[in-house]
Parts: C-alpha cells; structure tokens; sequence
C-alpha cells in the first residue's frame, strides 16, 4: 500500500483529528484508491501515531461512506459511484442558499472584501488552469458565506456533504468554468443588495449545474 511521506503534520490536533484529515485527504484526492485495503499497522507508521486513533478514524471514515470495515477481514476505500452526484448536490445546493439568506444580517465590508479577494484567486487559478486550486478556491469561497451564516448545525451537514463532492470532483475530473467566477460576483452583488430570493436562486444553479457535467 503506498503511502506518501511529505505529507503536512498540523499542529494542535489530536492523533484522532490528525489521522481522520489526513486519511480523508488520502481517499477524496485517490492517493487512497478505491477498493484499496488500509493496513492499519501501516498508517499508524506513516502518521507517527499509535493504532487507536487510526481504528478510531476509519470508523468515523465508515459512517460517511468513505470505507467499509470487515470485521476480522479487512478495510477497504469505497468505490466512487458517479451517478452518486445527482443525489449529492440538490441538497448541497439548498443548504448552500439557505446559508447565503441567514448571512445577509451579519455582512460586514471586511467580509465582502474577503469574497472579492477570494473571487480573484478563483479567477486566477481557472484562468491559469489550476482546477485543483480552483476546487480548493471555490470552496473557501462559499466557506466564507456560511461562516457568516454563524448556524453549527449547517456547518456540520455541509462539511460531510462537501467532502463527498470534492471526491467525485477529483475523480471524474471535473473543471469549474468563468460561469462559476460570474456567479460568484453576482452572489457577492446579491448579498450586498440583501436580494434574498434572487441570491437563493443564483446560488442554487451554481451547484446543480455541474450535475450535466457527470
């Protein structure tokens, strides 16, 4: 099972919080391919930590569907299931918009500021054809949104869907697009302007556009 050396170690983690990153990163980017078997001897050499914490995180990994323990067998990265992302996104995109709605009382110039700067970025890395940045970008992007949104409970649902997406983006290889840049001026217009219905809808056609392109 090859397992890369360089990757980062971040500091005030857990072994768990460390090992559950890092083994997720692994698995949504296909350095951890699918149908792969975990050696969990292995990782805990590779992640400087004991196996505890390793265990610990391929049962939360198996409760968000990125592998499937045998008990007694093995543990193996699931298959990514293509058509999964027409199940994926509708609801991304709903909790999306309505984390753009419950943002608009608690917008400061500081944070529209962000969303341009962060806009730039995204432009740059799709113009330069730097997808894999432009996926990281984009997702910072709408980050910011529902960081203003300040509701726990979104944060959590979107940040298990989000990973599922990022997968079958790196996956399937897909490319986000200019449409994508003009879409975000236009949400950072909307919530600017408190247009609650008109952002919903930009919003929502953001994500489920790429449903056409799986």
């Amino acid at each position: 099972m090859p397992i890369p050396t360089d990757h980062s170690k971040p500091i005030r983690l857990s072994a768990k919080e460390n090992a559950y990153n890092q083994l997720q990163q692994w698995i949504i980017d296909g350095t951890l391919l699918p149908g792969e078997k975990l050696n969990d001897t292995e990782l805990a050499k590779a992640l400087g930590v004991s196996r505890t914490p390793i265990r610990e995180s391929l049962q939360l990994l198996e409760s968000q569907g990125f592998v499937k323990m045998y008990p007694g067998k093995a543990t193996q990265v699931t298959e990514v299931e293509k058509d999964s992302i027409k199940d994926l996104l509708p609801p991304l995109a709903v909790i999306q918009a309505l984390s753009a709605e419950l943002a608009i009382p608690n917008l400061t110039d500081e944070i529209l500021e962000q969303l341009k700067k962060t806009n730039d970025l995204f432009s740059d890395a799709i113009r330069t054809e730097n997808y894999y940045s432009a996926l990281k970008v984009d997702e910072q992007f709408h980050k910011i949104i529902v960081s203003a949104a300040n509701n726990k409970y979104i944060d959590g649902i979107l940040e298990s869907l989000q990973a599922h997406v990022r997968r079958q983006f790196f996956h399937n290889s897909i490319a986000l697009t200019e449409k994508s840049v003009d879409d975000h001026w236009e949400i950072i217009n909307l919530l600017e302007a408190g247009d609650v219905q008109a952002l919903s809808t930009v919003m929502k056609e953001n994500w489920v556009r790429n449903i056409n392109k799986f």
